[in-house]
């Protein structure tokens, strides 16, 4: 949790903190100053014009990060549930795809998220009606807030076209299990932050509201799963796996229902709760059929364009973006309603690709976790240039590996263009750090090109 601890120097009535995160003190870059002023009796109050670096607001965000490697542990223990219990939860396809979201969430993540904040922190130092000390009382109230808004965001975002846009992502996936939770929309960021601004306005610092945030986004993890049943008296209070399951489901009686975060109780209070029957059918009611990211994030706002091109007035192609998804107008055939997809016959969207093919996937898959984790990590070390060149590099290659599951027709061309990019990448990187270690990344780029070019070679993939 965040702690503020006074710095050495104090200057006339004046007070320097710092904000500690996670026990250790952070750089100079990341420090959290606060300009305080003392009361007569010696209490450090704050000013109107408190002040934080943007940067700092990384910290409470990196405790995402950090959770990575219990992620993969989880998943790990829910594969092996799978595997034990015979219900066989995993395809290799749609963890990718799952992975691959996350993974481009995160880096477009990094360049928006201290923006974001930077508007939380303006807001709080001109706008706020009161100053809200940092209480146990505060963190409550900060967290019951957080969730409202969050329920009410989440809400909206199935009942509104533009938001549904940015997060019918996190729904694609036609299975259920932890790796879905890291299925992220790279955008909804940029839809979300502005719901919590009211929480800014009332005086509680934007610090808290992240922290808070990230922790809420943290207990959502361990709900994506089918290995957890019901779990008695909690289900009355809190947002379970058994209340998620139902949220994920795309059968009608299930559709835009159980939207908390961490408390269902907002959900009985609004009437958006519906209990778990039989089992849901997972991902939304047309299927996305592509393992790719990329047309993840994008598809649905083609077929808004393409959708508002089609209306004849631009009220009703403004509509198109405001109204609920189904919606058309009466000329285009009005409301599509949701349909049940029939259990009998329905099956989920799959694909089949060579060993040798999942071979490499695999193998790039997890040198792209490494790199990532490293961006995500020493993202401030680098230079801008390098910084863009560095996420472009990870988004091509999260594509490539969606499209290689698939057998898309240009997916040995387009991995071919990515490893030798990986290549170039390290040769600039060495001659910009004046290090050896970036070559590494060349040595690795043309070890994929030669795997990419051996397995056409043996008719594995094609050109």
């Amino acid at each position: 949790m965040p702690q503020i601890h006074q710095g050495a120097k104090i200057k006339a009535d004046h007070a320097l903190f710092y904000v500690r995160i996670g026990g250790g003190m952070y750089r100079r870059q990341t420090l959290l100053k606060v300009n305080a002023r003392r009361a007569p009796s010696g209490e450090v109050l704050p000013k109107a014009s408190e002040r934080c670096t943007a940067s700092s607001f990384r910290a409470p965000m990196e405790y995402i990060v950090l959770s990575i490697p219990l992620f993969f542990l989880l998943m790990g223990v829910e594969l092996a549930w799978s595997a034990w219990t015979g219900r066989h939860v995993y395809r290799l396809n749609d963890f990718i795809a799952n992975l691959g979201c996350g993974i481009g969430s995160q880096v477009v993540g990094a360049f928006t998220k201290t923006l974001i904040f930077a508007a939380y922190l303006w807001t709080y130092d001109h706008a706020r009606i009161l100053t809200l000390p940092t209480t146990a009382l505060t963190w409550i109230v900060a967290f019951l807030l957080v969730d409202l808004l969050y329920y009410w965001f989440h809400r909206l975002s199935h009942e509104v076209n533009f938001l549904w846009a940015a997060h019918i992502v996190h729904h694609q996936s036609e299975e259920y299990n932890l790796s879905v939770a890291l299925r992220q929309s790279w955008w909804q960021g940029l839809f979300s932050w502005w719901f919590y601004v009211p929480i800014a306005l009332l005086g509680i610092h934007p610090l808290l509201i992240v922290t808070v945030g990230a922790f809420n986004t943290l207990y959502q993890f361990w709900i994506h799963t089918k290995a957890i049943d019901r779990l008695g008296p909690l289900e009355a209070v809190f947002n379970t796996p058994s209340h998620h399951r139902v949220h994920h489901g795309s059968d009608p009686k299930y559709i835009d229902r159980n939207h908390a975060g961490t408390l269902i109780i907002w959900d009985r209070l609004f009437g958006t709760f519906q209990r778990e029957e039989e089992e849901p059918v997972y991902g939304i009611t047309t299927p996305l059929s592509r393992w790719d990211p990329l047309t993840a994030n994008f598809h649905y706002w083609g077929d808004l364009f393409a959708l508002a091109r089609r209306c004849t007035t631009w009220t009703d192609k403004l509509r198109v973006f405001l109204k609920p998804p189904g919606w058309r107008p009466k000329e285009l055939g009005g409301f599509e309603g949701i349909r049940q997809k029939d259990r009998a016959t329905y099956t989920k969207f799959d694909t089949v690709v060579p060993k040798e093919v999942r071979d490499y996937v695999a193998v790039q898959f997890t040198l792209l976790l490494v790199v990532t984790t490293l961006f995500l990590f020493k993202q401030q070390l680098l230079r801008p240039g390098m910084q863009w060149a560095a996420a472009l590099l990870i988004l091509w290659w999260v594509m490539d590996m969606g499209l290689l599951m698939g057998s898309h027709p240009r997916a040995v061309m387009l991995e071919s263009g990515r490893t030798l990019f990986f290549a170039l990448l390290g040769v600039g990187a060495a001659a910009a750090l004046w290090t050896s270690w970036p070559l590494v990344a060349v040595a690795l780029g043309a070890v994929g090109l030669l795997h990419l070019a051996a397995l056409v070679h043996h008719g594995s993939l094609s050109w």
